[in-house]
């Protein structure tokens, strides 16, 4: 697979990650099974793939103790990256950013990847009561102390001001971001961005480049419908975040069917599918760019995996513009 390398720590990866939240949570809980994601995580490592992106929240702790399995066996072959900064209660996520908690989350964050440093240790969400320079801060210590490689900030929580344009949706997130530049560098960002969601090519995507940091594309398959697998209609369980998701009714999808259509048609021109006609839009975004996406089933992760060896024409570039932009339950 095509290495990239991100941030100014040039950190090598390979060009599609690996998305681990949806091995245990978020996505259908009835299919989370440990022994098909191992599966899962050491077929996309076996095709190429090297960056395995986790956080302590996503079980919690149980996807970070699954891939300590994989670690354990093939450290030498896994990027890893987790993140802290978001506790999960009964009902309710919360964020924490107190310095302390975050050498606590690191060291047991550690403990379950089996391994003595974390490649890439992101804070999921910045703390509203914390400054954000004293969280980074202590993160920055943790590399000092060779715990870890690299930092980098997970801005994935700007879909929830989605009403809002484009051009203002991340603002928030650059203006944590120049903040915690001054303390300690910033080597990744990983936001949402696929063909369905491209709200990061207009200020967040362009910010990043321009000053070497990498980007991590966060749900690149828009949550699976860019796959063209998913039906409207079809119902998900309860538990499943696109239950309540405003694109994932059944009029919404039916509405936005025609990104799917078109993404068949340029798939059927390069033997391939729509999933990796979308992966290879992310990858056409730029050198610095590695989508994640997310899966617990090892046929996906080797699909999503061959994607890297997909280059898009300027024709297929030009269709993909062209297509009609994706409609809200809202709208």
């Amino acid at each position: 697979m095509e290495r990239r390398t991100i941030g100014a720590a040039a950190l090598e990866v390979g060009a599609i990650g690996l998305g681990c939240m949806p091995m245990h949570w978020a996505y259908t809980g009835s299919q989370q099974h440990g022994d098909r994601s191992l599966r899962a995580a050491h077929a996309a490592l076996d095709a190429g793939t090297s960056l395995l992106d986790t956080a302590d929240m996503y079980g919690p702790f149980t996807n970070e103790l699954l891939l300590g399995r994989v670690l354990g066996q093939r450290r030498a072959d896994v990027f890893v990256s987790t993140k802290c900064g978001l506790l999960v209660g009964d009902q309710h996520i919360v964020a924490n950013g107190r310095p302390g908690y975050v050498r606590r989350a690191c060291d047991a964050s550690l403990r379950r990847l089996q391994t003595d440093v974390i490649d890439l240790y992101q804070l999921h969400r910045a703390d509203p009561e914390i400054p954000v320079e004293e969280t980074w801060g202590a993160m920055a210590e943790l590399v000092a102390a060779g715990k870890v490689r690299a930092l980098g900030l997970c801005a994935v929580g700007a879909r929830a001001s989605r009403r809002r344009s484009g051009a203002h949706l991340h603002e928030s997130t650059i203006r944590q971001l120049e903040r915690v530049q001054q303390i300690f560098p910033v080597s990744a960002v990983e936001a949402e961005l696929s063909v369905w969601s491209p709200e990061a090519l207009e200020r967040l995507l362009p910010w990043c480049e321009a000053r070497g940091i990498g980007f991590l594309a966060a749900m690149p398959l828009g949550n699976g419908f860019l796959t063209g697998t998913l039906t409207p209609g079809q119902g998900f369980e309860p538990d499943d975040v696109r239950a309540r998701h405003p694109r994932f009714t059944a009029e919404m999808m039916a509405a936005n069917q025609p990104l799917v259509v078109g993404l068949r048609r340029i798939a059927a021109r390069h033997g391939a599918t729509p999933a990796q006609v979308a992966l290879a839009w992310v990858l056409s975004r730029g050198r610095h760019v590695v989508p994640l996406p997310g899966t617990k089933r090892e046929r996906w992760a080797v699909e999503n995996a061959r994607a890297a060896e997909l280059t898009l024409t300027a024709r297929d570039l030009a269709e993909i513009a062209e297509l009609p932009p994706v409609r809200e339950s809202w709208e």
